[in-house]
């Protein structure tokens, strides 16, 4: 298959049909060897954490589907660490949304003036512009529209989009006694131009914490799909 691109934790090729495939690959973001769920660099490679990953991301879009969200998904071969979706058209040269619910990570760099480290925060919506080049800078709404990325009703349902996902993961880690912290999510538009959440759902793009510690990759994975 064509090469379309090579991403830091995934490759994507041209499949079939308006289809991609991603690759899922052992490699995480974080900086000199420690994982973080914000960083736009790889910082370390995990034997097996490739499918980790996608066993979770699976877990989720199936879930998701359930709950009548739109995604990406098609079908995923574990053992082939492959998940098959739908192609998508990016919002400019792509968004990261993150939801937060604790003020943690580049929250509390910014802001830690006014809160403390682990404050509760209410579903905090984030925009970020993938640039990997100017470190992922943070843009509102009015910025959004006034650049021709996404209109004002593309917004309002990124975000609600953003709160509803992001409230079905943190129910589900809470039934295993975990916290989300926040989570990081990606969208796109499909053939019909609906919004839908592509990429992943995997410990690799979130902060989960088991009584104030922080909970690995790997160990969320066994978590939750136990």
């Amino acid at each position: 298959m064509e090469l379309i691109y090579k991403g830091k934790t995934k490759d994507v090729y041209q499949a079939e049909g308006n289809h991609v495939l991603l690759k899922f690959k052992d490699d995480m973001t974080g900086t000199d060897g420690v994982f973080d769920p914000g960083a736009n660099t790889v910082g370390l490679t995990v034997d097996g954490i490739g499918q980790s990953g996608l066993r979770m991301t699976t877990f989720f879009f199936e879930k998701l589907a359930t709950e009548g969200i739109p995604t990406h998904y098609v079908v995923s071969d574990i053992d082939a660490s492959t998940m098959t979706v739908k192609s998508a058209e990016m919002f400019g040269r792509g968004l990261e949304v993150i939801c937060r619910y604790r003020a943690v990570g580049s929250f509390l760099k910014r802001y830690g003036a006014y809160c403390e480290e682990g404050q509760p925060l209410d579903a905090f919506v984030e925009v970020t512009l993938k640039d990997d080049d100017r470190n992922d800078p943070p843009i509102n709404q009015d910025g959004l529209v006034q650049l021709g990325i996404l209109s004002s009703t593309d917004y309002e349902k990124l975000e609600a989009l953003t709160k509803a996902i992001s409230l079905v993961v943190k129910e589900v880690l809470a039934e295993k006694g975990v916290d989300l912290y926040d989570i990081k999510l990606e969208f796109g538009r499909d053939e019909q131009g609906e919004i839908m959440l592509i990429d992943e759902i995997s410990g690799g793009n979130m902060r989960a914490y088991l009584n104030g510690t922080a909970v690995s990759p790997f160990e969320l994975e066994k978590m939750i799909l136990s």
